[in-house]
């Protein structure tokens, strides 16, 4: 087998940014030539990017999408190139892999299976291709084959698993390849980022290449590119079970040119990071590219000096430290449109982080001081202010139209609610003055069972940490003080988690509230991951768990009637990243229905053992 260079090349794209798409792929083709590749090749719809949602059902945008590819040829020469499109006939919508040799178009490889679980909903654009079907598709007056099929290189014999395609055990297209006599198969994905992924992956890589006897190379789409889904750039080289590479992943440049030797031997491994290493490079870079995209200048944040607000916040400054680092000061402010002038990492954390501290008469100094010692620490403009007086006007017209006193014995949850809704009017206003996004603070357990004030604390253009457990969250920050030198969450992680709505003589905790959040996780886990129902789940926790039996049926109760009633929360909140293997938001991974009997007869159920 001849030596070679290959190469793959994760590009941050942007659904209907045709221009800014056309350009980063030319770029990278141009610095893959520079470096004497000879076959690059890029992820899966890379051309639209992946997110484009129903704008795959037109027929106007993949028609727009192959004229790209007509733009694209002439800048193909001396290389070969497989590019990611939908490509559109017989009123059937196909993911495909434009493959251009020395700027000729020789051929278009469709995805044989779709994704259907957790996060994607490929067959409602897509139809599969058929395993072994070839034909002739019309581009442009020209016939080029269209089909599964296999390509040569000088003496490689080289061809496509498409991202879902790799992991259809048995049934994938590797096993007809192999049986092809394949050399080199190339795996160009749009594989969302979860925690943990990463060694997910390996381990189908390495039994890739192992199984089908070849070299097996593995390029992933890079960045949050519309919004939800976060993309890490992963591209990996193995042969015969072994990884030979793996670049750095959840990289901010606009592109990468991961290039390799076709040979046996070990290049650049980079590591597979721990969980919390990954949920900072995640986050900072899709609030950096949400942030971009969405042409925001800065993110807005009511900071209550608890464990939610302080994560976020210290988040968005890992995205200046990242951001600065791998990019240098100058283009991270070009990217933002700030003048790099006099400008380091503190300052450009107090201009795009503007925090605020909204107290009542029911906060607590300690969550005062840790807000402020926090955000003083990252270097985040500051503001504080009481909303008493607001609050009471509101309880004061209230109380008119009834005709008596609101109290806190017969009316706690209107007494809460309302505090966390003035809040909401007023931090929308500094937002919308500094032209910046809201950041929403709302965790993933709380959306479980709603335990949050829509309108109020659930405010915001985008919801970071939606996607993440509250049990996570609380390990991470103590992790993050230590591991990322952030001294200002000291005072943060001394505190117990508490909304602060309840005066303060009536010892308000969050846990006190719904149930320890170590269980929220747990059954959460089997509820709505596994979709255990409430007596498959009394059976297992009763096993694993040291609780009493009708205290551990109590929690489970709670948590599905809390989750049942709170479906049209979990339909509003903000949008989210996923971050974590599932979520709860409905748009990308979990739907319920808004209006349902709430498991009252399951329930009933577990009551009887």
């Amino acid at each position: 087998m001849a030596a070679i260079k290959i190469a793959g090349a994760p590009v941050n794209q942007t659904p209907l940014d045709w221009e800014g798409n056309l350009s980063r792929i030319i770029s990278a083709i141009k610095v893959a030539r520079s470096q004497q590749v000879e076959i690059l090749c890029f992820p899966e719809l890379a051309i639209t990017g992946y997110g484009s949602e129903d704008l795959f059902l037109s027929i106007w945008f993949p028609k727009r999408a192959l004229e790209q590819i007509k733009v694209l040829i002439p800048h193909c020469k001396d290389i070969t190139v497989a590019v990611g499109l939908p490509v559109r006939f017989e009123n059937q919508v196909y993911n495909t892999m434009a493959i251009i040799e020395d700027g000729k178009l020789s051929a278009f490889i469709p995805k044989q299976f779709m994704a259907i679980d957790g996060v994607h909903y490929e067959f409602r654009w897509f139809t599969p291709w058929k395993a072994n079907r070839l034909i002739d598709f019309d581009f442009f007056g020209e016939k080029i084959p269209f089909g599964d099929q296999i390509l040569t290189y000088k003496s490689i014999r080289y061809g496509f698993e498409i991202c879902e395609d790799a992991w259809r055990g048995t049934s994938r297209p590797g096993y007809s390849l192999q049986k092809r006599g394949i050399d080199l198969i190339f795996c160009p994905s749009a594989s969302h980022f979860a925690m943990g992924k990463t060694q997910e992956r390996q381990e189908l890589i390495e039994f890739s290449s192992k199984t089908f006897d070849c070299f097996y190379c593995y390029i992933n789409l890079l960045g949050n590119e519309a919004g939800r889904m976060i993309f890490d750039g992963e591209c990996v080289l193995a042969y015969r079970g072994e990884i030979l590479s793996r670049n750095q992943l959840l990289a901010f440049q606009d592109f990468q040119v991961v290039d390799f030797e076709l040979s046996p031997t070990k290049q650049t491994i980079s590591p597979i990071l721990p969980k919390e290493w990954e949920f900072v490079q995640a986050s900072s870079l899709g609030l950096h590219d949400y942030l971009r995209k969405s042409k925001s200048r800065g993110f807005v944040l009511s900071l209550s000096g608890g464990a939610d607000s302080s994560t976020i916040a210290v988040l968005v400054a890992e995205m200046v430290r990242r951001g600065i680092a791998e990019l240098g000061l100058e283009e991270f402010c070009q990217r933002l449109s700030i003048s790099p002038k006099d400008q380091n990492e503190k300052t450009l954390v107090s201009q795009l982080l503007i925090t605020a501290y909204q107290g009542t008469e029911n906060s607590s100094r300690e969550t005062f001081e840790s807000a402020k010692l926090l955000a003083e620490s990252l270097g985040a403009t500051f503001h504080h202010w009481t909303i008493d007086q607001e609050v009471q006007s509101y309880v004061q017209k209230m109380e008119t139209v009834l005709g008596r006193q609101l109290t806190w014995e017969k009316d706690d949850i209107t007494l809460q609610n309302i505090q966390a809704r003035t809040r909401s009017p007023i931090i929308w206003m500094l937002a919308n003055i500094h032209h910046a996004l809201l950041l929403s603070t709302s965790n993933r357990s709380e959306g479980d069972v709603g335990y949050a004030t829509m309108d109020g604390d659930t405010s915001g253009s985008i919801s970071p940490i939606a996607g993440v457990d509250k049990f996570f969250i609380l390990h991470w920050l103590q992790w993050a003080e230590k591991n990322l030198d952030r001294p200002g969450l000291a005072l943060v992680n001394s505190l117990q988690p508490s909304a602060e709505l309840r005066p303060q003589d009536r010892s308000q905790t969050d846990e006190k509230d719904l149930m320890p959040y170590d269980l929220i996780l747990e059954i959460e886990k089997l509820a709505i991951r596994d979709r255990r129902s409430p007596l498959d789940i009394f059976l297992i926790l009763n096993e694993e768990k040291e609780i009493e039996k009708q205290v551990l049926k109590g929690y489970i109760k709670k948590f599905f009637q809390l989750w049942a009633r709170n479906q049209w929360k979990r339909e509003r909140y903000a949008p989210a990243f996923h971050l974590d293997q599932f979520n709860v938001d409905p748009k990308t991974w979990c739907r319920f229905p808004i209006l349902s009997g709430g498991f009252s007869e399951e329930l009933a159920e577990l009551e009887k053992i």
